[in-house]
């Protein structure tokens, strides 16, 4: 029978294709379905010179720390960097409020599958001029103006700063000059304005305010103009908060700010989203000019749709097994936990469960015969028993002994076996003695 060969050589033809089986489950979950985080991602930042690429390189050193590298990817600014996100170039991106992709020709906005990690930072909008009298966007019209970057997250905002204005680029002299090309235009006197968005740490603000002749403009209307661009509030600016000395600003004005975002692929695995969260509330956790301690990072006033991942490690940290094993012990073991344990159980449970099935199937074959013979015995008690009887039984036995005799008995059914032979044996004796009489 082929049951009790399966049943004989279980450890071969059952225990050993389930356990290759469990292994080829394992691999394939934990490389298609839960896979390892890589140990390395690309983060497209900012200019040289600015905030953006600052940050970039505190990235660099918090990632090292978990044992994942960075590549720093520079760039114009937040357009060029959602549009390395939208063509999966890139894998973390900082970005200015209100910065979008141009809209398709049927004026559908671009589905570029983003997720916002955090709002890290707020960012003023700064106009320096060599005008002092200059306090109205009106003002700007004939004048030489830089408006940062093509690509950049500054560009859009001036943009949408002249467009409330009633303003078009070609009214404007533009220069292509930005960061401290543009202070230092603005020194020689070979530029009259420059609006460009960052923060007021950044270290094109500090050489705005410290170049001669050159003036932090204090902007009229700006809760109307915030009111008509969405991505940009007012914000007080009170004297003296720009530097230790006091000097700058001259005196309280109001500011238009917008919020900058650490925004990440949505297909990035879950633990580096998990982990540039984690990083963002160290780097980003400290008060500035414009905000007060613990105002970031947060998942307010979103562009992007939040990610679930950073969602939960904003209001509960990284999870227990990373906190507690580190970010790629924590890894594996919660893959050991997660696939290789309830695996390795059903296996188990299988392994034992099909060669008992078997040995069950192959007793209840022997219990059958033994039924057979026992009906056999229970009509030779009867007194009515013809010699055709007789015959027939002696039949009945004889099918019986040349089934067993095809019968590979596994050992532990062996003694029942035998037993099973000298049950047999004797019945035929009974049967000897009934043709005897």
């Amino acid at each position: 029978m082929q049951i009790a060969l399966l049943y004989e050589r279980r450890w071969l033809w059952v225990r050993l294709p389930l356990l290759l089986l469990a292994t080829l489950v394992i691999a394939l979950i934990w490389q298609v379905l839960y896979p390892i985080a890589p140990a390395h991602l690309r983060m497209s930042t900012g200019a040289a010179q600015g905030v953006y690429a600052a940050y970039g390189d505190q990235y660099v050193q918090k990632f090292a720390e978990y044992g994942v590298t960075v590549e720093l990817q520079g760039s114009a600014g937040s357009v060029e960097n959602l549009e390395r996100l939208a063509a999966g170039t890139t894998d973390l991106a900082l970005v200015q409020g209100g910065s979008r992709l141009p809209l398709l020709p049927n004026n559908a906005p671009r589905h570029i599958g983003v997720q916002t990690l955090a709002n890290i930072d707020t960012e003023p909008v700064w106009i320096f001029t060599r005008m002092r009298e200059l306090d109205s966007l009106a003002q700007l019209q004939s004048l030489r103006v830089s408006l940062g970057l093509q690509g950049s997250g500054s560009r859009v905002v001036a943009r949408k700063l002249l467009e409330v204005a009633r303003l078009q680029e070609k009214d404007l002299v533009l220069s292509e000059v930005s960061g401290m090309a543009a202070a230092s235009a603005l020194r020689n006197g070979t530029l009259d304005a420059a609006i460009f968005v960052s923060a007021a740490e950044s270290p094109v603000v500090n050489a705005m305010l410290s170049t001669p002749g050159v003036h932090l403009v204090a902007l009229k209307r700006t809760a109307a103009i915030g009111e008509r661009i969405p991505s940009l509030e007012p914000r007080l600016l009170a004297q003296g908060m720009l530097d230790p000395s006091g000097k700058h600003p001259a005196q309280d004005i109001s500011m238009l700010v917008s919020t900058a975002s650490l925004i990440t692929r949505e297909s990035l695995h879950p633990a580096l989203k998990r982990i540039a969260t984690a990083i963002a509330i160290d780097l980003h956790g400290r008060g500035s000019t414009f905000h007060k301690p613990g105002d970031f990072p947060s998942l307010r006033q979103l562009e992007y749709p939040a990610s679930p991942e950073a969602r939960t490690t904003l209001l509960r940290g990284l999870p227990w097994l990373d906190r507690t094993f580190g970010y790629w012990w924590g890894q594996f073991v919660w893959r050991l936990l997660l696939i290789v344990l309830p695996v390795v159980l059903a296996a188990a449970w299988l392994a034992r469960l099909l060669p008992a099935y078997l040995h069950w199937l192959l007793e209840s074959r022997v219990n059958r015969w033994y039924g057979e013979l026992k009906y056999i015995e229970h009509d030779l008690a009867q007194d009515a028993i013809s010699g055709l009887d007789v015959s027939k039984y002696h039949g009945r036995l004889a099918r019986m002994e040349a089934a067993m005799a095809q019968f590979a008995t596994p050992r532990d059914l062996m003694q029942r076996f035998y037993l099973l032979h000298q049950h047999i044996a004797f019945v035929r004796q009974q049967l000897y003695r009934l043709r005897g009489r």
